[in-house]
């Protein structure tokens, strides 16, 4: 996708995405065969489940059919979420990471895989797990020391408020979505 469709795009597609109450993290125009697939990917601080998604997905849908952003051929239209292993590029990625496992590359070459306690404008408060029965010690991590930072997917973490919900509801299946990626797709 040329920079100027990109923009483009993002321009046409960002104020919409936004009225849904939706940040617009990506936009991705790909050929699949003979066709093309537009993948918009959005998220909020509240994250977005299914329904929010299908609304935004009309509305782009709609103001996509009403414009030539797309030209003539034919596409497809994929809006989802960023998904469970997301890159963290923006302070609000970051902010919406609290609690979450993340795996830093950092600038001077090493690597650090720790839980995200707080943000601010300078940078993170982490846990760094502790190895081989060793307790759990907090480090403070400034932005410009990351090179790369991705959230870890978690399968088997318990902490006090799992616990104390699981003491609660001994009986009931807990049927989570762990991939937290909800996508739609329509046919333009």
């Amino acid at each position: 996708m040329s920079t100027t469709q990109s923009e483009r795009l993002r321009e046409l597609l960002e104020p919409l995405v936004a009225s849904q109450g939706l940040d617009l993290e990506e936009i991705a125009v790909d050929s699949v065969g003979r066709k093309r697939v537009l993948r918009v990917v959005v998220d909020s601080d509240t994250g977005a489940d299914l329904d929010r998604i299908a609304d935004v997905s009309r509305v782009l849908s709609a103001t996509l059919d009403e414009s030539d952003a797309m030209g003539e051929a034919e596409y497809t239209l994929e809006v989802g979420t960023p998904g469970a292993e997301r890159s963290l590029t923006e302070h609000r990625h970051y902010v919406r990471a609290t609690d979450r496992l993340v795996r830093f590359q950092l600038h001077e070459g090493g690597e650090l895989v720790a839980r995200v306690l707080a943000v601010d404008e300078d940078g993170l408060d982490l846990e760094v797990p502790g190895v081989k029965g060793r307790k759990a010690t907090t480090r403070r991590l400034a932005f410009g020391d990351i090179d790369k930072a991705r959230v870890q997917v978690e399968f088997n973490r318990k902490d006090a408020k799992d616990t104390e919900h699981a003491e609660h509801t001994e009986n009931t299946e807990n049927t989570e979505n762990t991939d937290n990626s909800d996508t739609t797709e329509e046919e333009a």
